[in-house]
């Protein structure tokens, strides 16, 4: 039965560590796309850890060693996609804001082309015609 929890462990570990790639890179629609993946790692390796725990099992010998540094791994792991994922939406918040921001009318508009599309239509001037002999 450890045998699966170490397996479910790994396969937590690298959907961790892909979600990770992609957070840091802050490609968020690769890592929208990764969340089912560790999300269902997660319910396989807390699925394997009750079954180890109802039946008593326990790493020995070697394998106490490799779960200790698969649960550090899975600890550093987690606590870095915590940290990406809060960077993200602090980023997302950010974004959300400056578009909220634009999307309201100024109050004090500013000179400039953008002020051009907030006053009304005028008619165009009649047609004016010069000419000069030097």
């Amino acid at each position: 039965m450890m045998d699966v929890l170490l397996r479910a462990g790994h396969r937590l570990a690298e959907a961790l560590a892909a979600e990770n790639a992609a957070l840091a890179k802050l490609d968020l629609a690769t890592a929208g796309q990764l969340a089912g993946d560790k999300l269902r790692a997660t319910d396989a390796f807390a699925a394997a850890a009750q079954s180890c725990q109802k039946l008593g099992t326990r790493a020995v010998g070697p394998e106490q060693s490799v779960a200790r540094a698969l649960a550090a791994h899975i600890a550093t792991l987690g606590e870095e996609n915590r940290r990406l994922l809060q960077r993200a939406i602090a980023l997302q918040s950010r974004v959300i804001e400056t578009i909220a921001q634009a999307a309201l009318p100024s109050a004090n508009p500013l000179p400039g082309y953008a002020n051009l599309a907030r006053r009304p239509i005028q008619q165009p001037a009649s047609a004016l015609a010069l000419s000069a002999r030097i």
